[in-house]
């Protein structure tokens, strides 16, 4: 997205949240939400405990792994399990 098109979109929130800040219900509910998204921009999808790493690590020991096909790229492989890309 380019530069231009975010400040599109901004200005487009903006109007709509000077819409909802008439209303208290509504912009209650708003700022719940907006706190859950902000909350879900900012977590790290990678983030894992010990206990999680080393139950990984244990699993690829005992060959219960995902393994890569021949001649196939990693775009491909996460895909194949299910990541979108």
């Amino acid at each position: 997205m380019t530069r231009v098109q975010m400040d599109q979109l901004a200005a487009q929130a903006y109007r709509n949240l000077s819409v909802i800040v008439k209303d208290e219900s509504s912009l209650r509910r708003a700022a719940k939400y907006l706190r859950k998204l902000a909350k879900e921009v900012n977590s790290d999808k990678a983030e894992m405990t010990q206990e999680e790493f080393f139950a990984k690590l244990d699993k690829a020991k005992e060959g219960k792994g995902d393994i890569m096909l021949p001649n196939e790229d990693l775009t491909a492989f996460l895909k194949r399990l299910g990541y979108d890309l």
